[in-house]
């Protein structure tokens, strides 16, 4: 008895698939090797002849820790990473983070609250304060900054960490200014007074995107303002004044107006009449124009230029003053009477209506739903401010631009002329119907944590923009200066990414700008992609990027939004580690906006996952993800969609091990030959036989290759993970492993060979297939596999990625193994029928394609769980040997089950069915008859029941055959 074979890659894989050590030993390794860095392969070096892959990522605020949104996002720029660099493109993803001007300045404010002292007292003077607390805001993202980069490297992603930024490094901070000296140059950046959202405790501007519209129960107040020369007629009845209804009482200290429709019938005569603005002892007009809203409350409005957005712009059209009445942490200020001056404007409202009831001028308040801007930073409510801020003009054309076009018509331009195409395309759609009606950027935040707005002002006020403070005097020789204390919005360090972070280098930017694709949710295009295309555009003459895919947005398993504040938020390293019940509790109600629902937060957590959360594995998130990567505007998460593809691992991992356990130290077919060699009388001759099976699969293997194609070119990685999925788990495992398990105990030395390479060849070709979604697992499993398949390589994350073959398709083989199937197929539904165990082992009689049956009988009788498989010459001995089995019909080929049955009690108990199922078609009949169902019923539900009446009737004609056999 010889020796079994040495099986070194079998004997290193563990009996189950345990993701946590692979991945912690693949992770650092691939980081150790530089496969990530820019170039061919992960050689770290471009090649001159290849194309090119670039993909950035969507800068992470460095105090944030990865979220659902952030890991779904990731995944699909690593497998279209991986994909193009195993294709052999020159691939580079760059990764950064962004410094989040207002997110990292409140996380080190806290702290020094913690310790009792404010960013103010961290010096003698301002000036020092400011440097101080900015050497603590750069002290804290050393020790902390970097939470969410590791916990990038726990979900595989395979950027370049050597091209890592931070928008505020050094490489970055002087294109911020350059562009910012450039762009004043150019006229188009200016300082004016605009109305800006403002956060009254932060005290600073803050972007759309830092304002949530929250559903919250306010109040409507109907307040009279009486008409200055005494009552007047509005529709026939005589009037005291006229009624506003506004949910703010408090602003009415700052209206310039009142006004109304200009095609309103019962107002048109009182335009230009003047009203009193009670509590002010002043006077202020009824004026006409078109964007009042004749349905809202009484028709009639008021303006208030400074602190209202529709208002400000009214304000500008006929030139009504902009009373300010607030200050900037919205207490009344001078310009308010004086008994509310130095009230906070909440307290002012309560003192306004109070008032108002007393003179008689409240005439109702009633509850109103309304929707309130709230800072997502701080949880206050935003106030719309007249404040001094620094502009972008985005529709001015600078007079020393050589195209004519303005910063926001380029950008247009670049979407229209097919240079940067959305997917979906009906994102085209949202982009320009922003870009159409694009109002000037605010830029400018009153913060100390940012880029500081490179402007100095004389003692007269006359500013000077230069680089640095040598050149802004040199501009203002003998003058005093003084630095602008504002610093830049966040979104404008981030709009020059595409340019910024290849630096100097203009190979870089020959090979690497424009990039490939931008990935990222539709909620960011205004905030993000728009301003990269207009400042790329712009600054380089180039797009930014070729193709913008917007995925769908992560909600819960409920569909709705994930938010911390309401404490249904997953934790993508909870679901590759798993957590117990106890600290998921704790963390998901913590930090949550209304800490009375602490309490609910805990039961519904309990409730959905009351053992925690079991640990899937990166991979098995990855896929999930994937798996979930449709063109939709949401994706609802179940992590119990986990759990079926860490099944899916599992079931990989354990036919890497069947397949090694037949192959590794075995002859595997792999000695080099021609065709010419295979011909009798060649070296090769007999070598090898492949099977139909074998045939199959490799035929299978390339349609499901070109599928996998099609799905990364159009960026449809639930079609590529649903392609790779049903292979797998369907094809390869289901069917052709056990095929395979009896063509090597029954074949020859020819077909065994040939059987083995198939086995390990397809598994080969699986395994990279499926890494760029499911990396750590492939590159275990690929180390073992690649060199019994006689593959060489150092890692399969640069191995080159599988390409179909069409030349390899064989529809004959394809036919073949879709018989068997079918035969199979019936044999399980013939027990069904039978009410016979599939583990019940019985023989099978079968009529027609003899050779064929005869052939296939090893195969069927392991498949289909047979004792053996009987195939008659003629219809007389089969039917004589079947007696009474149900028989199904497969092509040419009748067939049964044999088993021996008590024909008087089977006779009774197939009476019984028959009586059943008439039953049940009598009963669907008769609703299908009636009129009245029929006609309220909705379409699905008839044709349901419709579908049922074939179905028993299909029975019904089948158990009536087998009685009729029984006689």
């Amino acid at each position: 008895m010889s020796n079994p074979p040495a099986q070194p890659g079998l004997d290193s894989l563990s009996k189950s698939f345990e993701p946590a050590a692979l991945e912690a030993h693949w992770g650092p390794e691939w980081e150790q090797r530089g496969y990530g860095v820019a170039g061919f392969r992960g050689t770290g070096h471009p090649q001159t002849d290849q194309a090119s892959f670039a993909i950035q990522l969507p800068p992470p605020n460095v105090t944030g820790t990865l979220h659902m949104g952030h890991a779904f996002n990731q995944t699909i720029m690593d497998s279209l990473t991986r994909y193009h660099r195993m294709r052999g493109f020159n691939t580079v993803w760059i990764p950064g983070t962004d410094h989040a001007g207002i997110a990292t300045q409140i996380v080190v404010e806290r702290q020094l609250q913690g310790q009792g002292i404010s960013r103010h007292d961290m010096g003698p003077t301002p000036t020092e304060a400011r440097k101080n607390f900015i050497s603590k805001v750069w002290e804290w993202k050393e020790q902390s900054g970097n939470t969410i980069t590791q916990q990038m490297r726990r979900m595989g992603d395979s950027v370049d960490w050597t091209r890592e930024y931070f928008t505020m490094d050094d490489q970055l901070s002087p294109v911020v200014t350059d562009t910012f000296v450039k762009l004043y140059q150019q006229g188009l950046i200016y300082r004016g007074k605009r109305l800006v959202n403002w956060d009254p405790v932060l005290m600073s501007a803050v972007s759309d995107l830092e304002v949530e519209s929250t559903e919250s129960e306010g109040k409507m107040h109907y307040i009279c303002y009486p008409f200055a020369n005494g009552p007047q007629r509005i529709d026939g009845v005589e009037q005291q004044g006229m009624t506003i209804a506004t949910t703010r009482p408090e602003t009415m200290m700052a209206d310039g107006a009142l006004a109304v429709h200009p095609e309103d019938e019962r107002y048109k005569h009182l335009v230009g009449k003047m009203v009193d603005l009670p509590l002010c002892n002043r006077q202020i007009p009824i004026i006409a124009d078109d964007f009042v809203d004749r349905e809202f409350g009484s028709g009639c409005v008021k303006i208030t230029g400074a602190h209202d957005f529709n208002d400000y712009a009214c304000a500008q059209r006929h030139n009504l003053p902009l009373i300010t009445i607030f200050t900037l942490d919205a207490k009344v200020n001078e310009n308010g009477p004086a008994a509310y001056q130095g009230m906070d404007r909440f307290e002012a409202r309560k003192a306004v209506n109070r008032d108002l009831e007393a003179m008689g001028l409240m005439l109702e308040i009633k509850p109103h739903k309304m929707m309130l801007p709230i800072c997502a930073r701080t949880g206050q409510v935003v106030e719309p401010m007249l404040t001094d801020q620094w502009f972008v003009a985005m529709n001015k054309v600078s007079p020393q631009d050589p195209t004519g076009k303005s910063i926001a018509q380029k950008a247009i331009d670049a979407v229209h002329s097919g240079e940067v195409k959305f997917v979906p395309e009906n994102w085209v759609n949202t982009y320009n119907q922003w870009m159409n009606n694009i109002t000037d950027w605010c830029i400018s935040r009153q913060l100390w944590w940012g880029h500081q707005i490179p402007a100095w002002y004389d003692q007269e006020g006359q500013v000077y923009v230069a680089h640095n403070e040598a050149d802004a005097q040199a501009q203002a020789p003998g003058k005093k200066l003084r630095r602008d204390e504002d610093v830049l919005d966040t979104w404008y360090s981030s709009a020059l990414v595409p340019f910024s972070t290849l630096g100097q280098d203009a190979r870089d930017q020959d090979l690497y700008l424009p990039s490939s694709v931008l990935v990222t949710g539709y909620d960011i295009i205004f905030f993000w992609v728009a301003r990269m295309i207009m400042m790329t555009t712009h600054f380089t003459g180039q797009v930014p990027f070729k193709h913008v895919y917007i995925h769908g947005l992560v909600r819960d398993a409920q569909g709705k939004k994930m938010s911390k504040s309401e404490g249904n938020v997953l934790d993508p390293v909870d679901l590759i580690d798993g957590i117990a019940l106890a600290p998921l509790l704790d963390k998901r109600s913590q930090g949550l906006r209304k800490p009375e629902t602490a309490p609910q937060v805990r039961k519904n957590t309990q409730k959905e996952f009351p053992d925690g959360i079991p640990a899937y594995g990166a991979d098995a998130l990855r896929f999930t993800f994937a798996a979930l990567a449709s063109l939709g505007r949401s994706i609802n998460f179940d992590s119990k969609r986990c759990e079926g593809y860490r099944n899916f691992c599992n079931k990989l991992w354990n036919a890497t091990r069947f397949v090694l356990m037949n192959c590794e130290g075995q002859d595997c077919g792999l000695m080099e030959h021609t065709k010419a060699e295979c011909a009798p009388g060649g070296k090769a001759h007999g070598y090898m036989h492949f099977s139909q099976a074998d045939r199959w699969i490799s035929s299978v293997l390339q349609q499901v290759e070109a599928d996998v194609a099609k799905g990364f070119e159009q960026y449809r990685l639930d079609n590529v993970a649903t392609a790779i999925y049903e292979f797998v788990w369907n094809e390869y495992c289901d069917w052709y492993l056990e095929i395979a398990k009896v063509q090597i105990q029954t074949g020859g030395a020819a077909e065994q060979r040939a059987t083995r390479r198939t086995l390990i060849r397809t598994l080969e070709a699986i395994l990279r297939l499926a890494h760029p979604i499911i990396p750590f697992i492939t590159e275990e499993l690929w180390q073992k596999v690649a060199p019994v398949a006689g593959m060489p390589g150092e890692s399969v994350s640069i191995a080159r990625y599988p390409e179909a073959q069409p030349n390899k398709i064989d529809p004959q083989a394809i036919a073949h193994v879709n018989q068997l199937k079918a035969l199979v197929d019936a044999c399980r539904n013939l027990r069904g029928e039978m009410s016979v165990s599939p583990s019940t082992r019985m023989p099978m009689f079968a009529l027609g394609q003899v050779e064929f049956m005869r052939a296939n009988a090893p195969v069927l009788q392991a498949l289909a769980k047979l004792s053996e498989v009987k195939v008659f010459d003629d219809e007389t001995s089969w039917q004589t040997a079947a007696q009474v089995a149900p028989v199904a019909v497969v092509g040419e080929t009748r067939l049964c089950l044999f088993m021996e049955v008590d024909v008087a009690a089977e006779k009774i108990r197939l009476g019984k069915e028959v009586a059943r199922l008439q039953t049940e078609i009598a009963k669907a009949n008769g609703k299908l008859g009636n009129e009245a169902f029929v006609a309220k019923a909705p379409p699905a539900v008839i044709a349901q029941e419709r579908q049922r009446v074939a179905d028993f009737e299909a029975t019904l004609t089948k158990i009536q055959g087998q009685l009729q056999r029984l006689g």
